[in-house]
């Protein structure tokens, strides 16, 4: 078993909360970069089933972004008017042949073309941290990573980077000719 997927290799990812019931599933995305510490991958049209069995497909290419040392994971949404990107507070990412897996830690970082953003769900951060214990050291490694992410942005650094979206959609765009 390696640490990692190979590039090229169509796989699942699996998001949990900190109780480790499943949250979230995306189908398939393809893996575009993989080593034992960054997964880059990328899906556009990809089923979604969350942990209530309802499903959804997402609605344009997305780049996906993972690290085994970040306490979170970044996807840059390409729509008509730019890059959206999303990111999840999270546990680092394990792999384990079934899927890219990681725990979802509620917090999240909404970043808008012109590169401002929002921090979303706190409310749901304070009530699941408190219904499933999250443990003190846990409450603040994602609290400084929301410093970092947000340090992350302003210096356009990993995947805010102005060409890191697009180099990655092009070789996307490469396995699907």
């Amino acid at each position: 078993m390696s640490g990692y997927p190979a590039e090229g290799e169509i796989i699942q990812i699996h998001s949990y909360k900190h109780n480790g019931l499943i949250h979230r599933v995306w189908e398939e995305s393809i893996v575009l970069k993989g080593t034992s510490t960054c997964i880059i991958g990328a899906n556009d049209k990809t089923m979604v089933t969350e942990a209530d069995g309802r499903t959804w497909v997402t609605r344009e290419p997305a780049i996906c972004f993972f690290h085994a040392k970040h306490w979170f994971n970044i996807i840059g949404m390409i729509r008509g008017e730019g890059i959206y990107y999303y990111c999840n507070l999270s546990s680092p990412f394990v792999w384990d042949e079934e899927a890219l897996k990681y725990i979802d830690y509620d917090l999240d970082i909404k970043v808008f073309p012109d590169m401002t953003y929002i921090l979303l769900d706190e409310d749901e951060y304070e009530r699941h941290r408190k219904e499933m214990n999250y443990p003190d050291v846990i409450d603040r490694i994602l609290k400084n990573n929301v410093k970092k992410l947000i340090s992350w942005i302003h210096e356009r650094k990993g995947p805010f980077a102005p060409d890191f979206i697009d180099t990655w959609y092009e070789k996307f765009r490469s396995y699907r000719k």
